[in-house]
């Protein structure tokens, strides 16, 4: 692509406060050769119900937002702007007038530059995955050693009862059954990175706790093993977060080791 082409779209790009970058709708169009910015919301409202259909979250895309322009000596005044993702870029040339050279070229560095976050995205997805379930092989044995000394018989039956407490009253089975998994399919190994994040934190939690209180006996080991799974599902909700079982399922941490290896043979 032409350093000039990049140039169009690179020079307009803007970052937030929280270092994610965005580009105004206004300064967009007019780098789309929109002179009337009420025509380029036309095609604003046919981006967003591409976005829309695409079950991508609208609000995540497109962020009304209030801009100061000057408009004469030491004189500025409010306008209404939309503040877009790359994404919602992307989706704006798509639906543009295909007529016009800078729309093409356009069309042609948003799906590119898409591509690109798409797989940097995926490629720390997956890192952060392969960790997080190392991270919880290795916890959950711990806690299956302490779970022992404590009078554990049955590790199955304290193993559901901290995923019930987690997720909602649902067992391993019950979990699997609704991530339409197989039953050779170890759940922990479809789980994306927040979901594990959250069973590691159950699980060195509940270890500590066992310690910490000299916890003696199955069924209070059991108790509070599924205590300490309803208490991180509590936080998750206060904090906004999706409950674990609404979580979407991750193809298997096996292609996610796959996809890095091969990103390190690509890079060398």
């Amino acid at each position: 692509m032409k350093n000039k082409t990049i140039a169009i779209f690179e020079n307009i790009k803007k970052t937030n406060q929280y270092q994610q970058e965005f580009w105004s709708a206004r300064q967009l169009a007019k780098a789309l050769e929109y002179l009337d910015f009420r025509n380029f919301k036309k095609v604003i409202k046919k981006a967003k119900e591409s976005c829309k259909n695409a079950d991508q979250s609208i609000k995540n895309h497109f962020v009304e937002i209030n801009d100061m322009v000057e408009i004469g000596s030491f004189t500025s005044r409010q306008i209404k702007d939309v503040a877009l993702s790359r994404y919602a870029c992307y989706l704006i040339v798509q639906n543009a007038d295909p007529s016009k050279e800078v729309v093409a070229l356009g069309q042609t560095y948003f799906a590119i530059q898409t591509r690109k976050q798409e797989l940097q995205d995926q490629s720390i997805e997956d890192q952060k995955r392969v960790f997080l379930r190392g991270e919880v092989t290795i916890h959950n044995k711990q806690l299956a050693q302490t779970a022992s000394q404590v009078g554990v018989k049955n590790y199955g039956i304290f193993t559901n009862y901290g995923y019930m407490g987690l997720y909602g009253g649902l067992k391993s089975k019950d979990i699997a059954k609704k991530k339409k998994l197989k039953k050779s399919q170890k759940i922990l190994d479809y789980m994306g990175s927040e979901e594990l994040a959250a069973n590691l934190f159950k699980a060195t939690q509940t270890d500590a706790k066992l310690r910490r209180e000299s916890i003696q006996g199955e069924a209070r080991a059991n108790q509070t093993h599924f205590k300490v799974g309803k208490k991180v599902r509590q936080t998750i909700r206060e904090l906004g977060g999706t409950m674990p079982e609404k979580l979407p399922v991750s193809d298997g941490v096996g292609k996610a080791k796959r996809r890095l290896k091969k990103t390190e043979e690509l890079i060398g």
